[in-house]
């Protein structure tokens, strides 16, 4: 591990009031697996010395939910832990959350996010009466679960609808340097969250290492970190090692200036839909 005792930066997240390290540690790499317990928990227990607060799961996330379970512990108090519904009705959700709060060994949720918005469909099912955003207001109520937030990659007009409908704490979405040449969910979702007060956390910011033929990981990173109202990027971490290396990008993060931004987008121009693969 880093012998690094620098703390990672937070910002605030949004109108929830809490802070978090730039860097959390997202629900894919080596947590959206099955049986690979010791490896999980290896990167999870690497993440909480580092000092990340920020944590992300979701019951479609394999074995993740059980290994942060057996995992945290006495430290479940150190985060900030956000899980998913990708049910689309109440009693679906809150079958969800039952079982999630089970597996994960918790009493509730820092955050509870609708999951992978793609369609108007999505939305109809959501917002009907016995939809999933009772679930997510009656768990609010039962302070089974703190905050509530949406997610999404895939149509920046569907992230945009929903956010007009009710007012989430929180907006996850995918976030990177090729984002402004196809769909861009910066100068949408990004702005209309800042209106808001939304908190902002960032996804695919590497497009799962795809982009890394074109940009390093601190590049990467320190694009999304510098885009205004992003409040921290997830990343999914295979090992160890990986994480103490995304810890000391967030250490060493200085905000890019708008002609280093340009750069970088130039960059991914070429291969804009590759970088970009998970848009409609």
């Amino acid at each position: 591990m880093s012998t690094s005792i620098l703390p990672i930066p937070k910002r605030q997240l949004g109108k929830t009031g809490r802070n978090v390290t730039l860097f959390g540690l997202g629900g894919e790499g080596v947590l959206r697996t099955w049986g690979e317990d010791r490896a999980a928990a290896a990167v999870i227990g690497r993440a909480l010395d580092q000092g990340v607060t920020y944590c992300d799961t979701a019951p479609a996330y394999a074995g993740s939910l059980d290994y942060y379970g057996a995992t945290l512990g006495e430290r479940r108090g150190q985060i900030f832990l956000a899980s998913k519904t990708h049910e689309r009705s109440r009693d679906g959700s809150l079958r969800l959350l039952d079982e999630s709060l089970r597996r994960a060994r918790t009493d509730d949720l820092d955050l509870w996010q609708l999951h992978d918005l793609r369609t108007q469909d999505d939305l109809n099912r959501i917002f009907a009466k016995g939809g999933a955003l009772e679930a997510l207001l009656l768990a609010k109520v039962e302070g089974r679960v703190k905050h509530l937030g949406i997610t999404g990659h895939h149509d920046p007009a569907i992230l945009l609808e929903a956010m007009r409908r009710f007012a989430f704490d929180t907006v996850l979405v995918a976030l990177n340097a090729a984002d402004v040449h196809r769909l861009p969910f910066i100068s949408t979702v990004v702005a209309e969250a800042a209106r808001q007060n939304m908190g902002v956390i960032a996804m695919k910011v590497c497009a799962q290492k795809r982009l890394l033929a074109r940009l390093t990981m601190a590049e990467a990173l320190g694009y999304v970190w510098s885009i205004s109202g992003v409040g921290l990027a997830i990343v999914g971490c295979e090992t160890p090692k990986e994480v103490d290396e995304n810890a000391e990008i967030a250490r060493a993060f200085q905000p890019l200036p708008a002609e280093s931004m340009r750069a970088l987008e130039a960059r991914t121009s070429r291969e804009a839909r590759a970088f970009g693969y998970f848009k409609a």
